[in-house]
């Protein structure tokens, strides 16, 4: 998720960050110095409230955006001098367009958003600086998956990253990337049930949440959540991953534009997780997905990496 343009990007839950600055305790002295590792509890869908941190030391915190920066980003900085600067990002094997201009909810001045997946070389992984799992070019609103973290979430039904498999925006492939485009099928199985309606249901309490406080809702972010399920639905009774939103568009925008009463949303949302559970038990997908076959590549282009030229 990102914010207005020119405003730092939104960190999602579970991304590891570093911290900026050091945080003081009331007496003024340092609770957490700059340079401390932590990972993202509790995100925020705005910069004006704050993120719940676990430093590795177990201890729990609440920062601002401009606090932290990604692990990965920091990662990436370190690496540079070792990798020419911007080289991971020339070992970019896939590119797409996500987010509101992928599911044909843009608007007049929205992002566009990018993701995609990097193949490092070879010896990186043998090297003193390793590899990060991610990078990111936080201007550009664009972020790309080292492969394996890519395919670990991909058998885990990652929306996200199953999104961009099926993106139908595709700006830049190498012959890995249509292979991995190739195989997307491999990565859906029955997971995605449990993945897709579980994190609907936690966030639709946040929401109820705001909405006994605030008196409103995120409606942007309620939008998405009833995207995420009907998508859902359509994942397991075909086969595909949506992406466009197609003629729901009218309807979702509604959503997020706050037009919708909350009641007629939420007779909305349980139509949708009742069709959910009907297709998880009528589904053709498998139990499990096709871990073999995604190892195998997987192995493959470890070995592809090794070479000169990007596969």
């Amino acid at each position: 998720m990102t914010g207005p343009r020119g405003e730092l990007p939104i960190l999602p839950v579970g991304t590891q960050v570093v911290t900026t600055s050091d945080l003081r305790g009331e007496a003024g002295g340092v609770r957490v110095p700059r340079g401390a590792l932590g990972t993202i509890l509790k995100s925020s869908a705005d910069l004006q409230h704050g993120y719940w941190v676990r430093l590795v030391d177990g201890a729990e915190v609440s920062m601002r955006r401009d606090q932290l920066r990604s692990l990965a980003r920091v990662q990436d900085e370190g690496l540079a001098p070792q990798l020419g600067g911007s080289a991971l990002f020339d070992r970019v094997i896939l590119r797409v367009v996500v987010g509101s201009r992928a599911y044909g909810l843009e608007h007049e001045g929205s992002d566009t958003d990018r993701r995609g997946v990097f193949l490092p070389p070879a010896e990186l992984h043998w090297s003193l600086f390793g590899v990060p799992e991610q990078i990111d070019d936080e201007p550009a609103q664009e972020t790309y998956w080292e492969l394996q973290k890519f395919v670990m979430m991909a058998l885990r039904a990652n929306p996200n990253v199953l999104e961009c498999l099926w993106s139908p925006k595709v700006e830049h492939t190498t012959a890995l990337g249509r292979e991995l485009l190739a195989m997307r099928s491999c990565f859906l199985s029955q997971l995605v049930f449990q993945t897709y309606s579980g994190y609907v249901a936690s966030q639709f309490h946040k929401l109820e949440a705001d909405l006994r406080q605030h008196g409103a809702p995120k409606w942007k972010h309620a939008m998405h959540l009833v995207r995420l399920l009907a998508a859902g639905v359509q994942v397991l009774a075909t086969g595909e991953v949506p992406v466009d939103v197609g003629p729901l568009r009218e309807r979702l925008l509604a959503v997020r534009d706050g037009a919708m009463p909350w009641d007629e949303l939420e007779a909305w949302r349980h139509e949708l997780h009742q069709q959910f559970t009907a297709a998880a038990a009528t589904t053709s997908l498998p139990v499990r997905p096709d871990y073999e076959r995604a190892d195998a590549f997987l192995r493959r282009a470890r070995r592809l990496a090794l070479q000169d030229t990007l596969p």
